[in-house]
Formats: structure tokens, C-alpha cells, sequence
């Protein structure tokens, strides 16, 4: 708790049972409670969550990251978080900085942050293939350009959000692939809250999950659609459903 204010941790988990153990044992001692989504996995991570005391959310079927993240805030909504912290639970980041993000959104000078691996300059020394570090480059110079925003990056899965923010975006409208996470953050900036960063280390390896060449095509395709989509809606030429504010919200 941080000010009186509930902190959740969010794990959207799919075959994580070789390093949620790991990944929760950095858990800072601040935060409240920890839920994870099992999205239907083919181990044992919803057992091993469960030996560890973690509220436990399974699905009956595979619902995609997208799908899996919408699980998750609405049940830290419901369960009264004011500060949601998401954490990949395949150890590719480290829960340590969960304070430094939870007490930018604290703070109420941000409803978003990020836990960037580029601000630190030390992306590829962590294993990040060198594909994915220059699309990443290009793909957050286009965004940047075309959303007015000077972020490092936007395809971290390292992030802190205000209940006020979940509570607003229409994420329902969002995809259940892993557009999801940039669509969130183009909304976020289309709906005017502020987004802070936080520079963190990455660790890539085996047991980290990471998609393949070809899925990393369509997310970028998918990056594009969206950034132009925030473009063009602020032209008045466009009105997509994610970016309007009677779009789907989550409901509890």
C-alpha cells in the first residue's frame, strides 16, 4: 500500500510454472495482493500459483494476451486496487522496480508508466535479438510521430496504471492479440493522461516468452493501425470504436 492506496500486481501467466516462483519471490513487500490469469496453459502454473497463496483466476479456454490482461484489471478492480502493476511472470523483467512504477502513479501526477528497457541503454545487453531491437526503434520513432508523444518505447509489457485510467479507456474495444498493449497506450494518450518512464533491465532466455518472427510482423502491421488510427481520429476523419469514449469499457 502506498499512501493509503491499494497496489495489485497483475500476471497474466501462459506456461509459467518454470519461473513464477522466481518472479514472485521479487515481489516488493508493499504490494497488497497478487493475481494471476492462467490463460488456459498445458503446465502447471495455476497449481503453483495456488501452492503460493495467489488469488487464481483460470480460463477454460485460451483468450490471447489481450484477453488475459482484460481478465486481470477487472478482477484487481474488483478487488478494490487504486495502483495496478502488470508483471509478465516469465522473469523477463524484474519485480524490484514494482515501487519506482507503483509511486509514479501514487504520486498523481500520472495515471501511466513504464518500466523501459531502452531509456538504459542496455536492451540488447540483456539479450533483446537485434530484429526486435531496431523494430523497436522504428516502430516508436513512427508512434511518437504520429501521436505526438516522446516515449523511449510503447512495447514494453512492464506497466503501472491508475484505477481512474482502467476505469475510463473502452479496453473491451481493444484486441485480444498483443495489440492489446500498444492499443492501451495509444488510448491512453488519445484520453490525455499523463505517461511517465522508468528505466529497467531485461533478461531474455529460454524459459522468457517471446513471439515468433512472423507474429512480430502482424504486431507491428498492428502498431501502425493504430497509431494512424489516433491520427486520423484527430483529423475528424476517422472515429474508431477504441478511441471512443462510448466505447465498451470493462465491466466488474
Amino acid at each position: 500500500m502506498i499512501d493509503g492506496k491499494k497496489v495489485v500486481v497483475v500476471m497474466p501467466a501462459y506456461n509459467a510454472e518454470q519461473t513464477l516462483r522466481r518472479t514472485v519471490s521479487e515481489v516488493p513487500a508493499l504490494v497488497d495482493e497478487i493475481i494471476v490469469v492462467d490463460d488456459h496453459s498445458g503446465d502447471g502454473t495455476a497449481e503453483l500459483a495456488r501452492q503460493l497463496g495467489l488469488h487464481t483466476i483460470v480460463h477454460d479456454q485460451n483468450r490471447g494476451y489481450g484477453g488475459n490482461q482484460k481478465t486481470c484489471y477487472r478482477a484487481a478492480l474488483a478487488r478494490g486496487a487504486e495502483i495496478v502493476v502488470m508483471v509478465h511472470p516469465d522473469y523477463q523483467y524484474t519485480p524490484k522496480l514494482v515501487p519506482a512504477l507503483a509511486h509514479c502513479i501514487a504520486s498523481g501526477l500520472f495515471d501511466v508508466a513504464l518500466g523501459s528497457r531502452i531509456l538504459g541503454g542496455r536492451a540488447m545487453q540483456g539479450g533483446m535479438p537485434l530484429y526486435k531491437y531496431v523494430s523497436n526503434r522504428v516502430l516508436t520513432a513512427a508512434e511518437n510521430l504520429l501521436i505526438s508523444q516522446k516515449l523511449s518505447e510503447y512495447h514494453t509489457g512492464y506497466r503501472a496504471f491508475s484505477r481512474k485510467l482502467l476505469e475510463t479507456l473502452p479496453l473491451e474495444e481493444n484486441d485480444n492479440d498483443f495489440a492489446f498493449d500498444n492499443q492501451m497506450l495509444v488510448q491512453a494518450a488519445y484520453f490525455g493522461f499523463q505517461i511517465a518512464e522508468v528505466t529497467c533491465p531485461t533478461s531474455y532466455f529460454e524459459e522468457a516468452s517471446s513471439i515468433s518472427f512472423r507474429r512480430s510482423v502482424t504486431y507491428g502491421i498492428g502498431v501502425l493501425r493504430a497509431a494512424l488510427s489516433f491520427r486520423l481520429a484527430r483529423m475528424g476523419l476517422s472515429d474508431p470504436r477504441f478511441l471512443s469514449p462510448s466505447g465498451r469499457k470493462l465491466e466488474l
